[in-house]
């Protein structure tokens, strides 16, 4: 991995990992498990601070849209209570 140096500190990043990486399928309808990749706002979060692969974030992504337009998940504050 990469190294740096601040001073008289070397950083070693941490190897981030996901729950998803592990997943062939990311099911569309878990609207609990795709809340937890969206901020506030509704918006995407990005691979490189979830810990995803390039793969699995292309698939989280599909996954999201998808609930988004059987309106499972809003477009505008990320998510809608189902009671």
């Amino acid at each position: 991995g990469r190294r740096w140096v601040y001073g008289n500190r070397i950083i070693v990043p941490r190897r981030k990992t996901s729950e998803l990486n592990k997943l062939d399928e990311i099911p569309y309808k878990d609207v609990e498990l795709l809340k937890n990749y969206l901020t506030e706002r509704g918006r995407i979060i990005p691979r490189r601070i979830t810990g995803n692969t390039a793969r699995t974030q292309r698939m989280l992504t599909d996954a999201i849209k998808r609930a988004r337009n059987i309106a499972l998940l809003s477009f505008g504050q990320g998510y809608i209570s189902q009671d």
